[in-house]
């Protein structure tokens, strides 16, 4: 797979061996976390950013910020970059967060680090999570692989909300199954299912630029079209048929927002896994699930984050 860890080579500026670094802030709060991080995500991809990283800091007052770190292509100038920074950022879904500042990063190994970012990571009793370019280094080899391509920082596999539904799932699935992975991002969830014995998965996410990353995930793990139904929806809006497992990996709003359609979308002994949820908001979230029909078989936390596999509580 070198043709993949050469995408990133090609980011970095030949001639000068450098690009621009721009730093991004907002106010952080204690329930704000997870909506946050996923939204400096969301600018980082849709800006064409090359690379970033996410960080909190505090001050002495105990206040927290949320910042990301984007690297761009040096192909055009500083200012011209900020300035097209600047105009995106007036987007209203964007409220709250600043440029901090811009500078240049230099005579750095820019793919080096991205190669070494993602080393291969075990997930769960049987599971391996590597990007393409370690395929030969046949790392576990008593593993099952999941090929995940980082282009993104949600669906990896390195976020521990992404681990947790991977450990519940690997628990979980059985030959023959049909999954339903909501919000599937990467496809990292129904990639791991169908590697896992599944038979058939159904992947929906209302983002249609996921698919194509799903789909490119799928083929680095020689996963047969045949085998997945990939489309852009909302949520369980127009489901109708019923599956063993259902996934989702996607923040406590759009969960609270399903579980009411949940019970009808799973077979009699189906189970739903819900991850991408903090600690704090697990609290809401567990007394929603009661009231919807369900109840939890497993729960799992993982430094912030927490998830759980539910049944049906009745029929």
């Amino acid at each position: 797979m070198q043709d993949e860890l050469e995408i990133f080579k090609k980011a970095q500026d030949e001639k000068n061996n450098y690009w621009w670094t721009v730093e991004f802030s907002t106010a952080l709060s204690q329930n704000d976390r997870s909506t946050k991080e996923e939204l400096m995500s969301t600018v980082a991809a849709i800006s064409n950013s090359i690379g970033s990283e996410i960080t909190v800091e505090h001050n002495d007052l105990g206040e927290y910020r949320l910042f990301l770190k984007a690297h761009y292509n040096s192909s055009i100038g500083i200012d011209e970059l900020a300035a097209e920074l600047e105009y995106f950022l007036k987007d209203p879904a964007f409220k709250g967060i600043e440029i901090s500042r811009c500078y240049k990063t230099s005579n750095q190994p820019w793919e080096t680090q991205h190669y070494d970012a993602f080393p291969p990571l075990p997930v769960g009793k049987n599971l391996v999570v590597m990007a393409p370019w370690h395929e030969k280094e046949k790392a576990y080899p008593e593993r099952t692989p999941i090929y995940i391509y980082p282009a993104t920082a949600f669906g990896t596999g390195y976020h521990e909300s992404t681990r947790i539904a991977l450990t519940l799932l690997e628990e979980a699935v059985k030959a023959g199954d049909v999954i339903l992975d909501v919000g599937t991002g990467t496809g990292i969830l129904f990639i791991a299912a169908l590697k896992l014995g599944a038979d058939k998965a159904i992947a929906r996410d209302i983002d249609p630029t996921t698919i194509e990353e799903a789909k490119r995930n799928m083929n680095l793990n020689g996963i047969n079209p045949k085998v997945c139904t990939l489309s852009v929806a909302d949520l369980l809006k127009g489901f109708r048929d019923q599956v063993n497992i259902l996934t989702a990996n996607i923040l406590l709003n759009p969960n609270l927002a399903m579980l009411p359609d949940v019970r009808r979308a799973l077979k009699p002994k189906g189970c739903a896994i819900f991850s991408g949820m903090t600690n704090v908001e697990s609290y809401t979230f567990i007394s929603v699930l009661e009231s919807s029909g369900m109840t939890i078989e497993k729960e799992m936390k993982f430094g912030d984050w927490w998830g759980c596999r539910a049944v049906k509580a009745w029929g």
